[in-house]
């Protein structure tokens, strides 16, 4: 009798073995065709052209960030519940965030900054206008090569969501944790949120970056945006997800549907992102040196001298200024 239980015991131990070796295969090969399929499911543009007088690359990675007004695909049930206006939107960045990765081993963080999209500017073959108008007038392109311009700062890639896209990927990672720090009621975004941490779904989280009814509108605005995005990362990279078997499609499905990116970009490209913002991150805004009216309307005026500090220290990777006071 012993001796049979010894081979028993030896053929479940081969078992659990072969099972302990089996199980890990099984999920390195589904999460390998996983990205292999969300990588497919990008939608890529060709957005980069050459110009004359472009700047040259700089050290570490360029990132320009955009949300756009755009309603495409929505319906008009659609657009009610996400408070959106009844048009399908004027094609112009509700959004525009730059975003510096420093380059592997300086030990600088990354860097986010928000460029208020009534910032003058000039527009190549459209004279000074505010940036947003940029998108409107000529796309993605022409964003582009305006905010190269107006930085002089290479970007290297480009990513763009839309309302309907923002809000879906806030809903398939099962809302994200904003923490307003006054409450914010703004029926023009439809929202009604109370001041401290709680957790958002995509209608309420859409209307939380586009409120501008707080005490300094647009430079809170730009505040909650950036501080969003870094909770929605935090939250796509958290095990609440990823060990909820739900979200293993929900959100890639999610993700892959709302983004536009450049033709260079892979799913690699985005999980280096998504990394460098989860961890040491400078946030802040463009310094500005005055609101003031113009043919434009309202707009920003640049404090072009401390903006030049700032975007000369992430030409050279280094150490980015400190916001000028009472800026973030």
């Amino acid at each position: 009798v012993r001796p049979k239980r010894k081979g028993g015991v030896r053929r479940w131990a081969g078992r659990i073995a072969r099972i302990l070796l089996i199980v890990p295969l099984v999920v390195g090969l589904g999460i390998v065709g996983g990205a292999i399929w969300v990588d497919k499911e990008l939608h890529r543009a060709d957005v980069f052209t050459d110009y004359p007088n472009r700047p040259a690359p700089g050290r570490g990675t360029n990132w320009l960030l955009v949300g756009s007004d755009s309603r495409q695909g929505l319906s008009e049930q659609q657009q009610q519940d996400l408070a959106t206006g009844g048009d399908i939107g004027t094609g112009r960045t509700d959004t525009i965030l730059l975003i510096h990765v420093a380059q592997f081993g300086s030990g600088n963080p990354t860097t986010m900054v928000s460029i208020p999209r009534d910032s003058l500017v000039s527009i190549p073959d459209h004279g000074k206008d505010k940036i947003n108008s940029a998108f409107a007038l000529g796309g993605a392109s022409l964003l582009i090569q305006t905010v190269e311009l107006a930085t002089g700062l290479r970007m290297d890639h480009y990513a763009e969501i839309g309302f309907g896209g923002f809000a879906a990927v806030v809903d398939a990672l099962g809302g994200v944790t904003a923490c307003p720090t006054t409450p914010i009621n703004d029926p023009l975004a439809g929202i009604d949120l109370p001041a401290g941490c709680q957790q958002l779904g995509g209608r309420d989280a859409l209307g939380f970056v586009r409120s501008r009814d707080t005490p300094r509108a647009d430079l809170d605005r730009m505040v909650n945006q950036r501080l969003f995005v870094s909770a929605l990362l935090h939250r796509a990279g958290s095990p609440a997800v990823w060990l909820n078997p739900w979200r293993w499609y929900s959100v890639p499905k999610a993700a892959t549907a709302a983004l536009t990116v450049d033709q260079a970009v892979h799913i690699y490209d985005l999980a280096l992102l998504g990394w460098a913002l989860h961890g040491r991150t400078t946030t802040m805004t463009v310094p500005i040196g005055s609101f003031t009216g113009s043919d434009e309307g309202s707009v920003v005026v640049w404090d072009h001298d401390a903006a030049g500090k700032l975007f000369d220290a992430l030409a050279s990777d280094g150490p980015v200024p400190a916001s000028p006071d009472g800026q973030q």
